[in-house]
């Protein structure tokens, strides 16, 4: 009796390991690119000197290290909207310089009141589902009477939000325009406590519950001592801990177009970094929302004076850049929502 028990048994977890294999193979033969040559039209958009470009304008000297609330980092927030409009891409009704002001009352002490910055693409079919790039445009100013310059953190990610934004902009003047929105959202005080992220998913200018995800970035234009030997590689931290959709779309994304090496080290639980908690995005996941956290890993010069914009590998930015414009493609121009389900 206990053997034919304990067959038994066998067969009911070898039938449900099946039933659950092939609802895994039916997800990943389900995400595929129809339009594979239209999106590579507006990869090709995201260019090696633009992506400089923006990187040693905002991890420049004369910005200061882009401190929250100081003058810096406010010149930078500028540049940034300024961007968006000669972009033509809109601002927020609600917002319409593009600034959500996150007030002293909801900073650490002795910082001056800053703001988000927030432009989108009002989707075609589903104008009121969202996908948000997110990528914090603060670093630590002056420390010691050094200027800190994060051109890696974080010029690197703001540089490749705005090259998607210009990306899906040409889209949209062609005629093919997102079916979701997306928001363009470039958050403070990251440095001093993810408060920027948390202020803004406290006080939501598009709707939360109509969030399909986040991708967010921060830190994609270095190479950390684990790669040294293989540059190509990206971390993906958080893909797949609310739906296993989003991290299958985004290793499609990969394969169709990047071929970068996905690295899964860090989204390991039991990670001591505990990177999943240390960016914006996790502010979006305590709201039950599927999050990306693209990133490159620390390096010799991470939070240090150092993080210069000599020091970039600008083609390895190019090619991180796309990989997250394909992903962010796919959400907003999916017949489906995204599901959020772990399998």
């Amino acid at each position: 009796m206990k053997i034919f028990i304990a067959s038994a048994l066998l067969l009911v977890g070898s039938c449900a390991t099946l039933r659950h294999s092939e609802k895994v193979n039916n997800l990943k033969d389900s995400i595929t690119y129809k339009n594979k040559s239209l999106v590579e039209i507006y990869l090709n958009t995201i260019k090696i000197d633009e992506l400089k470009s923006h990187v040693v304008e905002v991890s420049s000297d004369k910005y200061m290290g882009r401190m929250t609330g100081e003058d810096g980092h406010n010149q930078v927030c500028d540049y940034i909207r300024q961007y968006y409009k000669r972009l033509n891409i809109t601002a927020p009704e609600s917002h319409p310089n593009y600034y959500q002001i996150v007030p002293k009352d909801a900073l650490p002490e002795n910082l001056n009141a800053s703001q988000n910055i927030i432009a989108y693409i009002k989707g075609s079919e589903f104008p009121n589902e969202y996908v948000y790039i997110a990528a914090h445009s603060d670093h630590e100013g002056i420390v010691n009477g050094q200027i800190y310059n994060g051109a890696d953190d974080n010029g690197s990610g703001t540089a490749a939000v705005l090259e998607m934004a210009e990306a899906f902009s040409q889209a949209v003047k062609d005629g093919f325009g997102p079916k979701r929105s997306i928001v363009f959202l470039h958050v403070t005080a990251e440095e001093v406590g993810l408060h920027g992220s948390r202020y803004y998913t406290q006080n939501p200018i598009f709707p939360l519950d109509d969030t399909i995800a986040t991708l967010n970035i921060d830190m994609i234009g270095r190479v950390d001592d684990r790669h040294l030997d293989n540059e190509n590689y990206i971390y993906l931290i958080g893909s797949d801990k609310m739906s296993t959709e989003l991290d299958f779309i985004a290793q499609k994304a990969n394969a169709t177009f990047t071929n970068l090496e996905l690295d899964y080290k860090y989204n390991d639980d039991r990670d001591p970094n505990r990177y999943f908690y240390r960016s914006d995005h996790y502010n979006f996941a305590l709201k039950d929302i599927p999050v990306i956290f693209f990133f490159n890993g620390e390096h010799e010069d991470y939070t240090k004076p150092t993080d210069t914009a000599d020091k970039i590998n600008f083609p390895l930015l190019q090619k991180r850049a796309k990989l997250i414009f394909a992903t962010a493609w796919y959400l907003a121009n999916a017949e489906e929502r995204l599901k959020k389900e772990i399998l």
